[in-house]
């Protein structure tokens, strides 16, 4: 063995620090570490120890791993361990770490503190400057109204924080986790890109029976009912949501709204409320989201490996498959998101003329970021060496120091790119898709509160998305970093490569799967494709322990969502039911709903007779209706709760 060079067998078991060559604190500091928690099959690795420190890295890059290959660049996790390794020193120091969102974003205690005042501020004050919030009407029954719409406007922003601080990682999470983006400027982009999405494309029409989950039959003509029902079902789904935040777990918003709204029919509609059918599609989402996400995603990233990480030039084939992947994606959004004509030879024309451009684009983009790299590639060659079996396992040396160090880079340039674009695609996409959870139940009650009809269908006002699209920018910067560091760093090790397949089989699932009519979760297709990335890399490299939370966060979103819709309903009559035996405050209610209440605030001496609340439904619909005048005779009614008809007259 010559004098300067120590060949060293790395082998599953923990490699003897005698084999290593005497110069051992010359290698880097994270050297040593992976040779002893190696586990991986055998290799040879040819080590100068000379030359080690003095590596020609790309500028500004770090040696995250000094065993990095192209097939299996940070398959250790080095950089995980290396910040564990660097926690205690502030402690040691005396130092008093920064919590929560201080600690995300690498900003003081107070800081943190002041943007979360700020956020609250915001949200208690710019209800009271909206229009939907209605005119001022005469009398206290106009005032009332105001408040009720201010408080349901409270519930809504609510729902919309819990929405950005949970399901906005499906489109910043695999970007954080590779380190295409940082977090800081993941939630930047995202905050911008969510509320232009929810303002710009957000859903103007929605149905007050979300996801076609209730018979809107069985509630025609009990607008006091609904409100109650709307409102219970946002404060269900956003605890749940917030519950799941806390803990790091991606769970679907749209099954939380499900889940709460079947808890609500069912309580006060009945069995003959719940479309079941609907509700199975719902549930078999479960299986069928995360299945597909985890097959493409499997199969896109062994693609990636077999024809651009095992080619001759790993670069070359990276910048060349750039414009192909862009070409596939833009024409099938295309064709499927932007159908200007009925005519199928049109609109695949259109498709693939959008699709050709943003190749087009790509591949102009790369030559002038990457083309000086491209150009140096060209002129190297890897070198050569008489052993075959040597040459094969010559290890990182030979991948990092010599050309295919520069192969490397362009690798993950190419793929941090097309990461980057394809979370900002997807992040303006959720903004006006998934805003609809929260605005939907929303506009509904305030179209309610405003006299309007309790039809299926409700428009939804400009301010109301845009107040929406700000919750969700709000729940984003102060929660979202917890469900971001689970689906970018917890299931499996991230890499530009890695998240772009993750990110553009979940991408294309979702198209599909919608186009097709199959129920389908992005919350649930994109952490599906997340685990079928490292399924590709062996089953090993998935957690096992965060896989299994995640799933059973899955399984109990409805039936949790449901029993808080039923729990806040409960507290709600017993609050309300205290202040009537105390006499502080006298409410009356009426059979006919809010089209009453607004005749009677345009025209206040319109005689209607009220009747007390006997029950539980009329302690909650208690809430929503204002006192009727002192004078007017007070009719006692037998209210039969579950079908709100009046047993003595039968109205």
């Amino acid at each position: 063995m010559s004098s300067s060079y120590s060949l060293v067998s790395i082998r599953n078991s923990v490699t003897p620090r005698s084999l290593l060559h005497p110069d051992y604190s010359r290698l880097p500091s994270s050297l040593p570490h992976l040779l002893q928690n190696q586990r991986r099959p055998s290799y040879s690795f040819l080590l100068p120890p000379l030359r080690l420190n003095s590596l020609p890295l790309p500028h500004g890059k770090k040696l995250l791993s000094p065993f990095a290959s192209i097939p299996s660049f940070a398959d250790s996790g080095d950089g995980e361990r290396q910040v564990q390794q660097e926690e205690p020193k502030s402690e040691e120091n005396g130092e008093e770490e920064p919590r929560g969102m201080a600690q995300a974003f690498h900003i003081s205690s107070g800081t943190a503190s002041a943007i979360a005042v700020l956020i609250a501020f915001s949200a208690l004050c710019l209800p009271l400057f909206m229009s939907s919030l209605g005119a001022p009407g005469p009398g206290a029954l106009g005032t009332r109204t105001r408040a009720l719409s201010y408080v349901t406007l409270l519930f809504g922003f609510y729902m919309a924080w819990n929405i950005g601080a949970n399901d906005v990682a499906n489109a910043m999470g695999t970007s954080v986790g590779s380190g295409a983006l940082t977090l800081r400027q993941a939630v930047l982009t995202a905050a911008v890109l969510e509320f232009s999405g929810a303002l710009l494309i957000g859903t103007h029409v929605t149905s007050t029976m979300q996801k076609g989950i209730l018979v809107a039959n069985v509630f025609q003509g009990k607008d006091t009912l609904l409100f109650s029902g709307l409102l219970s079902s946002l404060a269900a789904a956003g605890t749940w949501l917030q519950v799941a935040s806390y803990y790091g777990w991606p769970v679907s918003t749209t099954h939380c709204i499900v889940g709460s709204m079947v808890g609500f029919g069912l309580v006060y509609g009945g069995t003959g409320a719940v479309f079941w059918k609907s509700l199975a599609r719902v549930t078999s989402s479960w299986v069928i989201s995360p299945v597909m996400g985890a097959l493409v995603s499997f199969i896109v990233y062994k693609c990636i490996r077999r024809f651009v990480y095992s080619a001759p030039n790993p670069g070359q084939a990276a910048a060349a498959a750039a414009p192909v992947a862009v070409f596939v994606g833009v024409t099938a959004i295309s064709f499927a998101a932007f159908p200007l004509s009925k005519t199928l030879s049109i609109a695949l024309v259109q498709a693939l003329a959008a699709g050709t451009v943003g190749a087009i684009l790509v591949y102009r983009i790369i030559r002038k970021q990457l083309g000086h790299l491209l150009d140096k590639n060209d002129d190297l060659s890897p070198p050569e060496t008489k052993d075959p079996t040597l040459n094969k396992n010559i290890g990182f040396l030979s991948e990092i120091a010599g050309p295919k160090g520069t192969q490397l880079e362009i690798v993950y340039s190419v793929f941090g790119y097309m990461q980057v674009l394809s979370a900002c695609f997807m992040s303006f996409a959720h903004g006006g898709n998934d805003v609809s959870n929260a605005i939907g139940p929303l506009a509904g009650a305030l179209s309610i509160l405003q006299g309007g009809a309790s039809g299926a269908e409700i428009v939804i006002p400009t301010d109301v998305l845009a107040w929406g699209g700000f919750g969700i920018v709000a729940g984003l910067m102060m929660w979202g970093y917890r469900v971001i560091a689970t689906i970018g760093k917890k299931i499996t090790e991230l890499t530009p490569t890695r998240g772009f397949a993750a990110e553009f089989a979940a991408a294309s699932v979702v198209l599909f799967a919608s186009k097709l009519g199959l129920p389908i979760s992005a919350t649930h297709t994109l952490v599906g494709a997340v685990m079928g990335v490292g399924f590709a890399r062996g089953l090993n490299s998935v957690r096992a322990e965060t896989v299994r939370e995640i799933v059973t966060s899955w399984a109990v979103t409805i039936p949790v969502g449901a029993v808080l819709s039923v729990i806040y309903t409960w507290v709600s009559t017993k609050i309300l039911s205290y202040i009537l035996r105390n006499g502080s405050i006298w409410f009356s209610t009426t059979s006919y709903g809010f089209d009453s209440v607004l005749a009677a605030s345009r025209n206040p001496s319109l005689e209607r007779k009220p009747s007390r609340p006997w029950s539980l439904l009329m302690a909650l619909r208690a809430m929503v209706i204002v006192r009727a005048n002192a004078d007017v005779k007070q009719h006692q009614r037998s209210i039969d709760v579950m079908s709100c008809r009046c047993s003595v007259c039968g109205n």
